[in-house]
């Protein structure tokens, strides 16, 4: 006996949910998959292209004035561009999603690396450190709160914009919100559209808060210094 309950426009079957486990699990690993590809290469892009703009300053604005243009353009019509190119693969969802993230994190990172105190870089100087030193042993940890908060802000909007990829065929949940638009009168189609945004939704919380936890974990220095 199939079981529905009431859903807006339709019913949702929680039996098609228990036969699906499988399916729904697999989605979930390939939207994770291609939310942290997206996140990892644009933290590498960002931080060589912010320490270019830190070293010369004069090209921080025309870096996020072209990040800006990328963050500016719409999905499905940035998606449409590159198909031609790169054909439905994987390649085209991943040029999409990293072109997203790296407006967020070029800022963060600038904004962390401007807000370690100059008495702090020049004690480091004193000390001996070299331009490279300085940077990965002094500022770059001292602005990792201010770069986990963009990396978490172009997590999380990577995992929403990572549904729309499903109309090239790599769209980790959004397959169930695409296909389940396609059945949209059938309680099948309700229930894949409910089960595809609330999976997406409970996704984007547990990357956030995983990731406030590995803030409070690389930065000890800034908890205590908060709670006093």
């Amino acid at each position: 006996m199939i079981i529905f309950v009431q859903a807006a426009g339709g019913f949702f079957s929680w039996e098609w949910v228990v036969n699906h486990l499988d399916d729904i699990w697999d989605r979930t690993v390939e939207h994770l998959m291609l939310t942290a590809i997206a996140v990892a290469v644009g933290m590498v892009i960002s931080l060589a292209l912010s320490v270019v703009a830190l070293r010369y300053r004069w090209t921080y604005a025309p870096i996020t004035w072209f990040t800006g243009i990328l963050y500016t353009i719409p999905s499905l019509a940035l998606f449409a561009f590159l198909v031609p190119i790169t054909g439905l693969s994987v390649l085209t969802a991943e040029i999409g999603l990293v072109s997203y993230t790296l407006l967020i994190l070029i800022r963060n990172m600038v904004a962390g690396i401007d807000g370690v105190p100059p008495a702090t870089v020049e004690s480091a100087r004193g000390m001996g450190y070299t331009d490279r030193g300085l940077f990965f042993a002094v500022e770059l940890p001292l602005a990792l709160p201010v770069i986990i908060a963009g990396v978490r802000i172009a997590s999380v909007t990577t995992i929403g914009l990572v549904t729309i990829t499903a109309l090239i065929g790599q769209g980790g949940l959004g397959f169930f919100i695409l296909r389940g638009l396609n059945l949209f009168y059938s309680p099948v189609g309700t229930t894949q559209i409910v089960v595809g945004t609330v999976v997406s939704v409970a996704l984007a919380v547990a990357v956030d808060l995983t990731l406030v936890g590995v803030e409070r974990l690389a930065t000890p220095w800034s908890t205590r210094r908060a709670a006093t």
